[in-house]
């Protein structure tokens, strides 16, 4: 086991400690990974690859054996622990044995269905086990990145970034958002992504009024925005950015809406630096797009943590008010939407220091107009 992992094991012991829990259970496949190394994957929301029992000897319980090589190659120094019948028949087993009374769970992973099946199980030992819900033990840890996890975030990152450039001298009137987002995506994976970060992105015209638009026959027109999000996933961390780009010359619209939301992103970013509210962060941005004409026209937060999951704590937001801290990587990406035109979205990932923000993204400075 290394240093690292085995610190922020003792960080979640003094956890469990202080609330009096004599284990934790770990079925969040990112907090699996950040506390073992175990890479196993959740192939759906009721089909775990595993759990992982924080307690005296930490242990990595698996689905049978198609999980057993793999866990004991990537959790060096866990004991690997192989259910073949379902968690609930050998949970029993392995809380007499670690003399567990009172388990913790993971609430935001635990299905209802599954409480009640472990909670059945358990109930029956001599004294019962019993199960306590947890939040946030884990995430809250995975706030703070070391500088090994900012530079697998900007390695994620700079393959996303020359993925999209490569895609960009490609596009021609005619050609469809869907083909384009093909492209983005085949792009990443041959230059060695491990996955997406998320579905690509690909939104024209009308289209890119939608923040979260799923990219459609729809063919690319001139004049008309067109919104790119999307990342790559590299070893088990994401990123996460956004460019809005026009074929042709823009027209004096598209220049108002496109500088009123780059101004609005850097002048947040300006903001960030350790100690600073993320709410505080998020109207500054707030406060300029609707200053210049479009109140109402930005309608989700500022920004996410980014880490080993896409979106992650904290969260640059009018309503849930985070602090932010050293070691942070947050995205920046406001946007305006105007339903019938369409949006304008301008995204950078961000890492928090102690007096201002390290953008990860290309420095070299972004013009959005394709010349053809």
């Amino acid at each position: 086991m290394n240093s690292i992992v085995q610190k922020r094991i003792t960080t979640i012991r003094q956890d469990l400690a202080e609330k009096e829990l004599d284990a934790l259970m770990v079925s969040v496949q990112e907090n699996r990974y950040y506390l073992s190394g175990f890479t196993g994957e959740d192939t759906q929301f009721d089909d775990w690859g595993g759990v992982v029992l924080i307690s005296g000897p930490p242990r990595v319980v698996v689905p049978g054996s198609r999980y057993e090589l793999q866990a004991q190659a990537e959790a060096a120094g866990f004991e690997i622990v192989c259910y073949k019948s379902g968690l609930e028949k050998e949970l029993p087993a392995i809380a007499n044995s670690l003399g567990i009374r009172r388990l913790g769970f993971e609430s935001v992973r635990l299905s209802h269905k599954n409480h009640s099946a472990y909670q059945g199980a358990l109930g029956k030992r001599k004294p019962p086990v019993e199960l306590v819900p947890t939040e946030n033990m884990v995430e809250a840890l995975r706030q703070i990145k070391s500088e090994d996890e900012i530079q697998r975030i900007a390695n994620a990152l700079q393959l996303a970034e020359k993925a999209f450039d490569q895609v960009l001298g490609t596009i021609r009137p005619g050609i469809t958002e869907r083909q384009v987002a093909w492209a983005m995506e085949k792009a990443m994976r041959e230059s060695g992504a491990q996955d997406l970060s998320f579905p690509v992105i690909v939104a024209s015209g009308p289209n890119s009024a939608m923040p979260h638009a799923v990219p459609t026959d729809r063919m690319l027109e001139r004049g008309e925005p067109i919104l790119f999000d999307w990342g790559a996933r590299l070893d088990q961390y994401c990123s996460d950015t956004t460019r809005t780009v026009v074929m042709g010359k823009p027209d004096d619209h598209f220049k108002k809406v496109f500088d009123t939301v780059v101004m609005a992103r850097e002048m947040a970013i300006a903001a960030i630096r350790d100690g600073v509210s993320g709410t505080q962060v998020d109207k500054i941005a707030r406060d300029h797009i609707d200053q210049n004409g479009y109140t109402g026209k930005f309608g989700h937060s500022l920004g996410h943590g980014t880490g080993l999951a896409v979106h992650e704590s904290p969260r640059l937001s009018p309503i849930k008010d985070q602090r932010l801290d050293a070691g942070m990587v947050v995205t920046v990406e406001p946007g305006i939407y105007l339903p019938g035109w369409g949006g304008i979205r301008m995204e950078n990932q961000v890492v928090v220091r102690g007096s201002d923000a390290q953008v990860l993204n290309d420095a070299t400075p972004f013009d959005p107009w394709l010349r053809m």
